[in-house]
């Protein structure tokens, strides 16, 4: 559409709508019927008020009523009104309550056409429905026509929602894709999207499948903690990871907890570290905050004044032990006096945690 036709484009539209769709959209007294619309489903699915319409009846619709909605439909429109931005809607409950038979009438015409559906913004919700209800053998035809193309879908804001229900509900031996995905851990970790993806993979695929992805993970496990993308992913890691990946995350990060504590993303990191470590591993990393540097610095008062570090703080006195936190609530409340003056926010927040 050009800029300045808008207007044109309207007026185009009311000229084309039928008699009958015109009545549908007027007249709220009247009881409508899906027969009544027959001949015209096509045009309602693609209009507001009748695209709601059709949804609501196909919930109960007999089978003969489905069938003919189904064959006004298919095979000629179905990938005009998946596109559609009220037509996709109606495309979709046919998925959720058509036959089998229609279900795979309808994916069979989507075939071929699934990477320029998946990329676009209501064609990629209409292909996550039909994952979730064709049979096994169709939801790997699908994949397979993605399979060439999977970065791209992957790193596409359309695209990445049908990698992740394709991960969730298809079974991991036709997941082929999976495997292009090494070797490109560290750039899909720190993409807004690609760190989804990697995270549904770790959530619903087997250790032979993740195993590699996993140990790619690590090598860059300290750059991730501090990218704006990549925490989620050592998040994720620290909370659902296997026992032996929580201690690897774990520690890299000792040693480095001032620092970590400081950042605007790793400080994230740290507070599920504290909150997920075994009570030997919390105990270490309660220890190094209240041990002083070398050059005789506590950490405890960088991070009271610093704007993500204090977070850490607080976290560290709601889980740590109670020998640890009576020591850590020694050490802080000789310096709340002087953080008073320095800055009342963050001494607020600690005031209450203690």
């Amino acid at each position: 559409m050009r800029p300045g036709r808008r207007h044109d484009n309207i007026e185009a539209t009311l000229a084309l709508r039928s008699p009958l769709l015109d009545e549908f959209r007027a007249n709220k007294t009247r009881k409508w019927e899906l027969r009544d619309i027959f001949g015209y489903v096509v045009e309602f699915s693609g209009d507001q008020h009748g695209s709601r319409f059709i949804q609501q009846k196909l919930e109960t619709a007999t089978s003969e009523e489905k069938q003919t909605v189904f064959d006004e439909i298919v095979p000629h429109n179905v990938l005009q009104l998946i596109q559609d931005v009220f037509g996709n809607y109606v495309i979709q409950k046919l998925f959720e309550h058509g036959t089998q038979v229609q279900k795979t009438i309808l994916a069979n015409t989507m075939e071929g056409h699934i990477l320029a559906l998946s990329l676009q913004m209501y064609g990629c919700r209409v292909v996550q429905k039909a994952v979730e209800f064709i049979l096994p053998e169709q939801q790997g035809a699908f994949v397979k026509e993605l399979d060439p193309h999977v970065l791209k879908c992957v790193k596409d804001a359309n695209g990445n929602h049908v990698i992740q229900k394709l991960i969730e509900r298809v079974a991991p031996d036709r997941l082929n894709f999976v495997n292009s995905f090494r070797g490109n851990i560290y750039d899909l970790s720190t993409h807004p999207y690609g760190c989804r993806v990697l995270q549904r993979c770790f959530e619903h695929l087997p250790e032979d499948q993740t195993r590699p992805l996993m140990d790619e993970l690590h090598k860059y496990m300290i750059n991730l903690m501090q990218d704006q993308f990549g925490n989620y992913v050592v998040q994720f890691v620290l909370e659902q990871g296997k026992l032996h990946d929580r201690g690897q995350v774990i520690a890299k990060l000792r040693g480095q907890m001032l620092n970590m504590a400081r950042h605007k993303f790793a400080s994230n990191v740290c507070e599920k570290a504290l909150v997920t470590a075994s009570p030997e591993e919390r105990r270490a990393l309660v220890e190094e905050i209240m041990t002083p540097k070398a050059d005789g610095v506590t950490p405890i008062v960088s991070m009271m004044k610093d704007q993500f570090a204090n977070y850490v703080l607080q976290r560290a006195l709601t889980v740590a032990d109670s020998d640890q936190k009576e020591l850590l609530v020694a050490k802080i409340r000789p310096q709340l006096v002087s953080m008073r003056r320095y800055s009342s926010a963050y001494s607020k927040h600690l005031t209450s945690s203690e």
